[in-house]
């Protein structure tokens, strides 16, 4: 059974992780820049400095798109190569390179998918208080108006953001990102609205500048699976996923930063823990914070699986069983959270669900025949589409998926120690090769998912 006739079959980047020219023709300072020159935050020390050189190779990676079939190619825009004070002054160099790789992808037939933000702050607005500025929307806002009128002729789908959970929690909650803040909920749930405030105006900005573009949302979570396929585990699963812990990790969840979005109000559970830390007058902002999208996108690799259980919560945690097949990252491959993950997602938000990424990284290596043999990958995409081809079957409006990532790239506080792409990069010569697993995907868009 083929996916429905016009499933979206992509692969996605971002500016950070694999433009590179950090330092040239213009761009401003971002945060990842600043990270990831401090000792001890990066992997081996690390940095985007180069890292896959797509600032100068993008019209070769954009002919790798066209040879392997993948006709939507998900990238981000990098902010301070726009603008490099974060606000005022607009780079020409740098909206003329987007323009070069815009242009070439609609050559080669592709259709471009445009993240505004994916984490590359500009480090001149976190100098002025990055996302716990209250004037932070405004200033995204701007920006997005800036991506609209120069690129928005041609380009068509935008997603103004890029797992919140993850800039937030990790950047500014446990500092293990950038810009490596260590900060409690005083300060990360104010950041949080105006991140989804933020989401609001740009959504807004975009439907008026793009008449008919379609907007997206990309949050991130792994979600829960039932333990058995009994009525009591599946509610038990479900009420997991919308969960919203009570301790420092209260970020990672799917309803606190989607609920409002997508439904126009916090979750109830999550007010009653989190509702003194938002900012006064909060629930002015909710109308603007709650625009219809087109996608409900969602980041998948690996899920939790949960029981129901005879406590305050209702459900446990069930442990990994010893031996759990592992990606390269040391991530547990669990496939059914393609299958539950949007099933439980479009139950509750109603609006088509894109799987803006999922892929692995594996023990990539150049082979004696020129070849990259990948099998694992194969093997993981092979059986996390069996199941998101299962909920569509189920019921879930299933509108299509992104493979992450198109390039090898600089993988944040892992450096280049995980490779994640259908290609494969030699970071000392610039070199690419597809990967075998690559060709097979190529046969799954052919045959829109049916040859599984």
């Amino acid at each position: 059974m083929p996916f429905r006739e016009d499933f979206i079959w992509g692969a996605a980047t971002s500016s950070y992780q694999i433009e590179g020219g950090a330092f040239e023709d213009g761009r401003g300072l971002s945060v990842w820049d600043a990270f990831s020159h401090q000792p001890g935050k990066v992997f081996e020390g690390h940095t985007g400095d180069v890292s896959s050189d797509h600032y100068h190779r993008y019209f070769e990676d954009v002919d790798l798109l066209a040879r392997m079939g993948i006709n939507n190619y998900r990238f981000s825009v990098s902010w301070p190569r726009l603008l490099p004070e974060g606000t005022g002054t607009v780079n020409r160099k740098g909206v003329d390179f987007y323009n070069r790789l815009v242009d070439a992808l609609l050559e080669k037939g592709i259709r471009p998918w445009m993240t505004l933000y994916h984490w590359d702050l500009p480090y001149a607005l976190q100098a002025r208080g990055g996302w716990e500025n209250p004037d932070m929307p405004q200033w995204f806002e701007d920006y997005a108006k800036l991506c609209a009128l120069s690129f928005g002729d041609r380009v068509r789908d935008f997603i103004p953001l890029n797992e919140p959970q993850c800039f937030i929690g990790m950047g500014c909650g446990s500092g293990v990102h950038a810009p490596g803040l260590v900060m409690g909920k005083h300060a990360t749930v104010p950041m949080a609205h105006h991140v989804v405030k933020a989401n609001g105006l740009s959504t807004q900005a975009l439907r008026a500048l793009v008449p008919g573009c379609s907007v997206g949302y990309a949050p991130n979570m792994n979600p829960c699976m039932p333990a058995t396929k009994s009525e009591a585990d599946i509610a038990a699963a479900r009420a997991a996923y919308f969960h919203v812990p009570e301790g420092d990790d209260w970020h990672w969840n799917v309803s606190w930063w989607s609920d409002p979005v997508m439904l126009g109000e916090y979750p109830a559970q999550g007010l009653e823990l989190l509702e003194r830390f938002l900012p006064r007058g909060w629930e002015k902002d909710m109308p603007l914070i709650h625009q219809k999208l087109d996608y409900y996108g969602q980041n998948i690799y690996q899920g939790h699986v949960i029981r129901a259980a005879d406590n305050a919560r209702g459900w446990d945690e069930v442990p990994r069983p010893f031996g759990i097949a592992k990606t390269a990252s040391q991530w547990p491959v669990t496939p059914e959270a393609l299958y539950w993950g949007p099933r439980f997602l479009y139950e509750r938000y109603q609006t088509p669900i894109l799987i803006t990424e999922n892929g692995l990284s594996c023990h990539d290596a150049l082979s004696l025949n020129g070849k990259v043999h990948d099998p694992n990958r194969e093997n993981y995409v092979h059986r996390y589409l069996l199941n998101l081809r299962r909920a569509a079957g189920d019921g879930a409006d299933i509108a299509g998926y992104f493979y992450w990532s198109l390039l090898d790239n600089f993988e944040w506080a892992e450096g280049y120690s995980d490779r994640f792409g259908l290609v494969f990069v030699d970071y000392t010569t610039g070199e690419r090769t597809i990967k075998e697993s690559a060709w097979w995907y190529k046969k799954v868009m052919e045959s829109n998912g049916e040859s599984l």
